[in-house]
């Protein structure tokens, strides 16, 4: 005859191997199973046995209290091919989605992603995804950060992005997207993120509204834009890093008022006239680029314009002093 503590034991270990296996939601666990079946079995997401808890396979993240799947981050697998998969729409506590370095992960991006009202990371960069940058990522709105860069994205960048409230780091760079950067983007609804839209092929001016926004981190390189890019400095601003390198930006140096916050400024490659402003000496500078642009005078003594070597300087039209040749 069985004692009672004995009993008890044994009823216990029942209750704990039941509840335990089953911490996985099974919704989640379905939904999982089925994204593996459309990546045709990938040998990442080997781990993904159904007779197992779904929150012990790799690349998955459980919440440690209600144990509904809240990170899928799947990065690093040349196998892994195909579209990315409809399913992953069907995980309402996502909070953290990463496809990353997958270059046969291809196709656009699903429109159920808009379903993730969770999600706070979206990590899709350095795949092989096309088609447009939807607009209704925009409604994502506790979304902090979204990158898309390194892929083959195409068409122009959809406004319904500056509605994403809580949005701190925007990376659209190395694509092939074209067109104008939106007039949203001056009137951000939230705090206003690290913006990176370098590497593509945008068109036109910089939205004077843009002109408004204190950015502390923007990037504008490798692109076709015109006109006056001034307009993301000024003396009241806190940015520390800008680079628009490599467009057609024409406007006079001379002028430019530079937050004393800046440490990088890199603008080669321009049409960029006049000369470089003496105030520029009191910047704790530890990049700085104008070669190739239409500058003129003499470059000012003082400050760390004479730490950085000829390369930042040259070709310019007339451009002269250390470490520049001496000014006749």
């Amino acid at each position: 005859m069985h004692s009672p503590n004995l009993l008890l034991l044994l009823l216990l270990l029942f209750f704990f191997t039941v509840s335990y296996a089953e911490l996985c939601h099974p919704n989640d666990k379905k939904v999982l199973l089925n994204i593996k079946k459309a990546f045709n079995n990938p040998y990442i997401l080997t781990s993904w046995k159904p007779e197992e808890d779904c929150c012990t396979w790799y690349c998955v993240e459980c919440d440690r209290k209600s144990h509904r799947i809240i990170a899928l981050t799947v990065f690093a697998d040349d196998k892994l091919s195909g579209p990315i998969p409809p399913f992953v729409g069907d995980l309402p506590f996502l909070e953290n989605l990463m496809f990353h370095k997958l270059p046969n992960l291809i196709g656009p991006i699903p429109p159920t992603i808009a379903k993730l009202n969770n999600l706070k990371y979206l990590d899709l960069s350095w795949n092989g995804l096309s088609g447009p940058i939807p607009s209704f990522l925009g409604s994502l709105s506790n979304l902090d950060v979204l990158d898309l860069s390194f892929n083959r994205f195409t068409g122009s960048i959809p406004s319904s992005l500056a509605n994403l409230r809580r949005l701190g780091t925007l990376h659209l760079d190395r694509n092939k997207l074209t067109g104008p950067i939106p007039e949203s983007f001056g009137n951000f609804k939230g705090k206003v993120p690290y913006l990176y839209l370098s590497h593509n092929q945008l068109s036109g001016k910089i939205p004077i509204s843009m002109g408004k926004v204190d950015f502390n981190y923007i990037d504008l390189s490798r692109n076709k834009l015109v006109g006056d890019g001034s307009l993301i400095f000024g003396s009241k601003k806190t940015t520390e890093i800008v680079d628009l390198s490599r467009n057609l930006l024409e406007f006079n140096m001379s002028k430019v008022v530079f937050p004393r916050t800046l440490t990088y400024l890199d603008l080669n490659h321009n049409k960029i006239f006049g000369e470089i402003p003496t105030e520029v000496v009191k910047l704790e500078l530890q990049m700085f680029n104008v070669s190739y642009n239409a500058l003129c005078g003499r470059i000012p003594m003082g400050g760390k314009l004479q730490s950085f070597d000829v390369y930042s300087y040259f070709h310019n039209k007339c451009l002269c002093g250390k470490p520049l040749g001496s000014c006749k």
